[in-house]
C-alpha cells in the first residue's frame, strides 16, 4: 500500500492505551451540529472523549478542548497505530485547537496525549466510504499536483543535505575535533528542522534521533541517543558531568548517522515505498513547524546546552514558509484575504528574527533579553492564528 507523507515503514502492534478513549453517548451518529465530519474532542487528565467514533470519508475537523491541567496533544493515527495522519500539539489547559485532515475510508486510531508524553489515550476510529466527497476542479488539481511535486523535491533535497552534513559532523565528533563539531552542529541540524514534521512522522526514528534529555524515561529503561546526547557532550555542564570516552563517542556518533541514513532512505524511496504528499498534509506540516517553534525554540528548551535555538527557530520557519508557499496559489483562489495575511505575517516574523543574526548564524539564546523573547513570541502567536486556518481553507 502506498505510504502517505506521515508514514511509518514498520507496522507494529498498537501499544495498549493508558486509559479508554470514549465516544460521547449524546452524539454517537455524527459530529457537532449534525455535520458528521465535524467532531469534538475533550482531552482530560485521564480521558479522550470524541463526539463520534466514526465519520464519512472526506475532510474531517476535530475541535480539541483540553479540560486537564497539563498541555495536551491530539493525533489521528493510521491503522498500524504509528502512521500520523494528522496532529495538533501544544493545547494548553482550557484551550481549544482544531485539526483538519482529509481522511479516506479505512481504520484509524485517535489519541490524546496529556502532558505530551507516552503513547497516549487511544481508541479505534472508523472512516466509512462516502459518495458525497467534494470534487476538485481541473485547475485546482493542477495547483495541487504542482504543490505536491515541489514539496517532495524540497523534502528530498533537505534530507540529502542533512545526511551529508551529519556524516561530516560525526567524523569531526568521533575524531575529537570539538571546536569544528560545535560550529557544524547547528548548521547540520537546520536541515532536520526544516523537515521536522516529516522526520517526526517516523515514530521509530524520531525519538532515537532528536529526543531531549527531558523526553527520556530513564526509570523505565529508555536509552538516550541522537543529536542532543552528543550536544551535551560537546557543551558539558559545568559540574558533575563525565565526558564520553572515544569508544562511547563512536557508539553515539555511529548510531546518529545510522538513523539519519535510514531516514534519508525512506524519504528518497521510489515506487511502492515512495512517500506521497497530500495537500492537507503539506498545509498541516506548515502549521506543525510553527508549533515546533512555539513549544521549544521560543522557550530555549530545545538546545539546552549549545543554546543554538535560533538556528532551529529559523529552520522551522523556513520549512513552514516553504510548505505554505507551495499551497499559496491554491489558497489565493479560495481565500485571498487569508493568503495576504499569512504572507504579511511570515515577513514580519522573519524581519524580527533577522535582528538577532550574528555573522552566518545567530546570537545564542542566552543573549536574548526577556523583552526580546516576548517580542518573538508575540510574532509567532500573531502568525499562528491565521496559519491554523490554512488546511481548512485549501481543502474546502
Amino acid at each position: 500500500m502506498r505510504k502517505t507523507l506521515l508514514a511509518s515503514v514498520a507496522a507494529l502492534a498498537v501499544v495498549p492505551a493508558l486509559a479508554a478513549c470514549t465516544e460521547n453517548a449524546s452524539d454517537k451518529n455524527g459530529g457537532k451540529g449534525g455535520d458528521a465530519r465535524a467532531l469534538t474532542v475533550t482531552s482530560s487528565a485521564d480521558g479522550c472523549e470524541l463526539s463520534a467514533g466514526k465519520a464519512p470519508a472526506g475532510t474531517l475537523t476535530f475541535d480539541v478542548t483540553n479540560t486537564g491541567s497539563d498541555v495536551t496533544e491530539f493525533y489521528l493515527l493510521g491503522s498500524d497505530g504509528l502512521r500520523i495522519v494528522g496532529e495538533v500539539e501544544n493545547i494548553g489547559p482550557s484551550l481549544t485547537k482544531k485539526l483538519t485532515v482529509n481522511a479516506p475510508a479505512g481504520d484509524y486510531f485517535t489519541a490524546c496525549k496529556p502532558g505530551m508524553v507516552g503513547e497516549g489515550i487511544r481508541a479505534a476510529f472508523t472512516v466509512s466510504p462516502s459518495d458525497d466527497e467534494q470534487e476538485t476542479s481541473a485547475s485546482d488539481q493542477e495547483l495541487i499536483d504542482q504543490a505536491q511535486a515541489n514539496y517532495r523535491a524540497y523534502v528530498q533535497d533537505q534530507s540529502g543535505q542533512l545526511l551529508e552534513k551529519t556524516k561530516q559532523f560525526v567524523e569531526l565528533y568521533e575524531g575529537g575535533k570539538d571546536d569544528e563539531a560545535r560550529a557544524l552542529y547547528p548548521v547540520a541540524r537546520e536541515h532536520w528542522e526544516r523537515i521536522e514534521t516529516v522526520a517526526e512522522s517516523f515514530g521509530d526514528l524520531d525519538p532515537l534521533t532528536d529526543a531531549r534529555e527531558a523526553d527520556v524515561d530513564f526509570a523505565a529503561g529508555e536509552k538516550w541517543t541522537g543529536w542532543h546526547r552528543i550536544e551535551k557532550d560537546l557543551w558539558p555542564p559545568a559540574k558533575g558531568y563525565q565526558a564520553l570516552k572515544p569508544a562511547a563517542r563512536k557508539t553515539y556518533g555511529d548510531d546518529l548517522l545510522k538513523n539519519v541514513t535510514e531516514l534519508d532512505r525512506r524519504i528518497q524511496a521510489t515506487g511502492a515505498d515512495a512517500l506521497s504528499y497530500p495537500i492537507d498534509a503539506i498545509a498541516n506540516g506548515s502549521i506543525g513547524l510553527l508549533e515546533e517553534v512555539a513549544k521549544g525554540k521560543i522557550t530555549g528548551e530545545e538546545e539546552a546546552w549549545s543554546h543554538t535555538d535560533l538556528w532551529d527557530f529559523q529552520a522551522n520557519i523556513d520549512g513552514a514558509r516553504v510548505a505554505y508557499e507551495g499551497v499559496q496559489p491554491l489558497l489565493e483562489n479560495k481565500d485571498a484575504a487569508l493568503a495576504k495575511e499569512l504572507t504579511t505575517k511570515f515577513a514580519a516574523l522573519q524581519k524580527l528574527l533577522d535582528q538577532h543574526r550574528a555573522g552566518d548564524g545567530f546570537v545564542l539564546y542566552t543573549e536574548l533579553t526577556q523583552p526580546q523573547v516576548r517580542e518573538l513570541s508575540d510574532a509567532v502567536n500573531a502568525l499562528s492564528e491565521p496559519l491554523s486556518r490554512l488546511t481548512a481553507a485549501v481543502t474546502s
